[in-house]
């Protein structure tokens, strides 16, 4: 069957560098506009994500899986304008439809490919930068949380980061699903955030988390716990966690190597510890996550349930400056890139 498109540019603006570094590397090239392939639809980017994984592979700290996109961007909001021929079996988004996205890299442009099966439409009554925060920090969330079993209610759960967009996130999917969210953050307009959100907090800069956690839950610690901090908090997220409790790790921010945990604990107290990266994924499993995303957690979107929270929008070309925004760690929610025209 012949890819279906619409009338589009065929070149565009597109996020580039040629050496891993920092911010200042990122720059601006005119490229040609990719086609679709089988499987897949090229979108229009209206809105696009900006995430910790972006800035660690600029780094040359996380290089892109064997036949990802190698440029930026694993986040998109925007209009389909071409489709490919469609998989066995598989439902192709209809042109024309307005569709978020998780891409497997080349966000950070005009137009992006994305596999069909890991598009979702628009939340009713969301915009394009709305729809633009939700793939990489729902998918993530989602995924490790309340994959492959919707947590029961009453699950008591610690997300660390918890201003973060992953953790507004995280903080938010507990409450509505019934648990009972705890979260760190480093400051007392982040503390406020996850309190306002449904959170108890606790700010990790002014007493240790582990203690105030055991206070907080009368010893009983948490049943689960959302890491992105690795090896500097690993032996207090063990002494956190209850029997039978469950530690997620999704990222290293705090190093990728531990000088102490108490090992017995994880036996004695029949722990698990678990952990996970998304982009590497395949496409059904992605899709996999794309299905349930819509089956539950839309509904609440649309209904105003859960939202995301947007810390600041920059045009495209200010690329380095969002970078340089999310490296400061100031930030409460996304940070969101958007084509210059739409400025």
């Amino acid at each position: 069957m012949p890819t279906q498109s619409l009338p589009h540019a065929t070149t565009m603006q597109a996020v580039c560098y040629t050496q891993p570094g920092a911010a200042d590397v990122m720059h601006l090239e005119s490229l040609p506009v990719p086609q679709p392939g089988r499987g897949e639809v090229l979108v229009r980017v209206l809105a696009a994500g900006v995430n910790r994984p972006d800035l660690m592979q600029r780094q040359g700290l996380y290089p892109p899986p064997p036949g990802a996109n190698p440029r930026l961007g694993l986040e998109i909001a925007g209009e389909v304008i071409a489709t490919g021929p469609a998989l066995e079996g598989q439902h192709m988004p209809a042109l024309g439809s307005r569709v978020c996205a998780l891409a497997n890299g080349g966000g950070y442009a005009t137009y992006c490919l994305v596999p069909a099966g890991q598009c979702l439409p628009w939340p009713e009554g969301f915009d394009a930068i709305q729809a633009a925060a939700l793939p990489e920090t729902y998918f993530t969330v989602w995924s490790n949380l309340f994959m492959p079993t919707i947590m029961a209610p009453g699950t008591r759960v610690l997300i660390h980061g918890g201003a973060s967009g992953i953790g507004t996130t995280a903080i938010q999917l507990v409450k509505a699903f019934g648990g009972q969210p705890f979260a760190t953050a480093g400051s007392t307009e982040k503390c406020a955030l996850c309190t306002s959100l449904g959170a108890k907090a606790i700010n990790y800069k002014e007493e240790d988390f582990a203690e105030r956690l055991h206070t907080l839950t009368q010893g009983r610690g948490v049943n689960l716990i959302l890491d992105m901090i690795g090896g500097a908090y690993l032996d207090r997220n063990l002494k956190s966690l209850s029997p039978d409790g469950r530690l997620v790790i999704i990222a290293l921010q705090g190093g990728a190597k531990a000088e102490k945990a108490d090992l017995a604990r994880i036996m004695t107290r029949r722990l698990t510890v678990t952990g996970s990266t998304l982009r590497a994924r395949d496409a059904t499993a992605k899709g996999r996550i794309a299905r349930q995303l819509q089956e539950h957690v839309w509904p609440l979107l649309a209904e105003g349930q859960v939202r995301p929270l947007i810390h600041a929008v920059f045009p495209l070309s200010q690329v380095v400056a969002a970078h340089k925004a999310l490296e400061e760690g100031q930030h409460c929610g996304k940070i969101i890139l958007v084509p210059d025209h739409t400025q």
